[in-house]
């Protein structure tokens, strides 16, 4: 997995490629927990995650709870099989998906 992190004064654009699993969650929750800055607006570009795990689903859990707190996020370019995966998980209804 790659993590590509965009930043401007209110907005984080993290772009996550590959597969969100057991080995590479600890990576995302790592940026989200120490390179947000003043974040205000989270947006997770997911256009090149291909598989995302419960250790994947936990982390993006975490990012949401924390945003609700301060601003807001978002998930973008969701792939068909992930999106599989959000739907059956209920992750669907908690996500704000575009």
């Amino acid at each position: 997995m790659t993590i590509e992190i965009k930043k401007t004064d209110t907005e984080t654009v993290i772009e996550i490629v590959g597969r969100l699993d057991t080995i590479t969650a600890p990576a995302l929750e790592k940026t989200i927990n120490e390179d947000m800055g003043d974040t205000k607006n989270l947006v997770l570009n997911v256009k090149g995650m291909e598989y995302i795990s419960s250790a994947g689903l936990r982390v993006l859990l975490g990012a949401q709870k924390k945003m609700q707190k301060i601003g807001s996020m978002k998930v973008i370019n969701v792939c068909a099989e992930v999106m599989d995966v959000f739907e059956i998980t209920g992750f669907a209804d908690i996500l704000t998906i575009e």
